[in-house]
């Protein structure tokens, strides 16, 4: 379910989902996750066999994402930005997702697992897609309770 760092704290209630009929891809959500650099927010990203492929980071203007394999090549390694301009929370969890549900088996083919990525499920990939943004909805405010907490600089 990703790679937990120390120093590193997690608000809210954990959300895993399978994307393939066997299991073996799973989609993992963290609502609030706050970096010791005192930025964060949501992540999410997609697991294969225990190893994260795909890592989302939607914090705002220091948002970012992961491909190519999280655990294989490491946070530098597998670092890109958002698009230009998709510097809010809401809009990059919405692009995030969409790629999940439309870009999905091809990162998960690039991380390494062309097996893995053709046998998701499509079904699947659109609940677990509902589910993150469904739990995310429900944990409310928490970012805002990180901000006050001092975990999260505003």
């Amino acid at each position: 379910m990703g790679t937990m760092l120390d120093g590193e704290s997690y608000l809210g209630k954990v959300l895993v989902r399978p994307l393939t009929e066997s299991g073996d891809v799973k989609l993992y959500l963290w609502p609030v996750r706050c970096l010791k650099s005192k930025m964060g927010g949501p992540t999410f990203g997609v697991e294969v066999k225990g190893d994260e492929v795909i890592r989302f980071d939607p914090h705002g203007p220091r948002g970012h994402w992961h491909k190519g394999g999280y655990d294989k090549l490491g946070a530098g390694g597998s670092h890109v930005e958002f698009p230009d301009g998709l510097s809010d929370i809401g809009g990059q969890v919405s692009w995030s997702l969409e790629q999940i549900r439309e870009q999905g088996q091809q990162l998960i083919g690039e991380a390494g697992y062309p097996d893995q990525a053709a046998s998701l499920d499509p079904e699947k990939v659109r609940a677990a897609t509902e589910d993150v943004l469904a739990q995310m909805e429900s944990a409310g405010e928490l970012r805002l309770k990180a901000i006050e907490q001092g975990l999260i600089a505003d």
